[in-house]
């Protein structure tokens, strides 16, 4: 079923942005771009090498993570 877009350009719908962190706002960019999601689950699933992917994911989407894959340290 699809969303019901007839309010997309009123400003209203979009009051809850300005009181977004940019952190906030990043978080909810990237969670609907679907090149993400696929991303994140073929991380999460752990077929790939997690390095490998650790780097691609950095890289494309410039993310820094604050451990090591699956917790471990830097």
């Amino acid at each position: 079923m699809t969303p019901n877009a007839a309010g997309w350009r009123s400003s209203a719908a979009y009051e809850h942005i300005a009181q977004m962190s940019p952190s906030d706002l990043a978080w909810e960019w990237l969670r609907r771009n679907d090149a993400y999601v696929e991303d994140y689950r073929e991380l999460s699933e752990g077929k790939t090498d997690i390095q490998t992917l650790t780097d691609k994911i950095r890289r494309r989407w410039g993310l820094r993570f604050p451990r090591g894959p699956a917790g471990s340290a830097i």
